[in-house]
């Protein structure tokens, strides 16, 4: 989700509600403790520089219980970010300490927002070797293919 997105959201939302990936819900008593520009310059494992942005938001959760972050006021709390920061409609990025600090992407199912699980992958794939597909085999062609089976009293083991 982009910080434009996120925006729009909060202009038809009573309440601000972040729902983790295993259907359990960030306490509504949270707190958005950052709202940053984080900017990610790396090498790719094929020698490729490569350059991330994302907007990021911190959640955090303390004991005053009676706190509510309204929609209104994390839309003052992003207007401002953009303008102290010179944030532009990058993508938003949440971090949230459940065990250990997650890394989110941000979606919205029309009611809440979901916190979706990043995921790892190779940049380089062509210059790992990598395929593209992973080849199907029948396991059952495996051993007509090979010739020899490995068969009780064969001696292949």
């Amino acid at each position: 989700m982009k910080l434009s997105e996120i925006k729009e959201v909060l202009k038809t939302v009573e309440a601000v509600n972040f729902e983790l990936p295993d259907g359990t819900f960030v306490p509504e008593y949270f707190h958005v403790t950052e709202v940053g520009l984080v900017t990610k310059n790396f090498i790719d494992c094929g020698g490729t520089v490569r350059k991330e942005t994302v907007v990021n938001f911190q959640l955090w959760d303390a004991n005053d219980y009676e706190h509510r972050l309204k929609p209104q006021k994390l839309i003052h709390i992003i207007e401002l970010s953009e303008k102290v920061l010179g944030i532009e409609d990058n993508e938003i990025e949440v971090e949230y300490q459940n065990t250990t600090i997650g890394k989110y992407d941000l979606d919205f199912n029309g009611k809440n927002f979901t916190l979706l699980n990043k995921q790892t992958a190779c940049l380089a794939q062509e210059q790992c070797g990598i395929p593209s597909d992973k080849p199907k085999v029948k396991l059952s062609q495996l051993n007509s293919d090979s010739g020899s089976s490995c068969t009780p009293g064969g001696g292949c083991c």
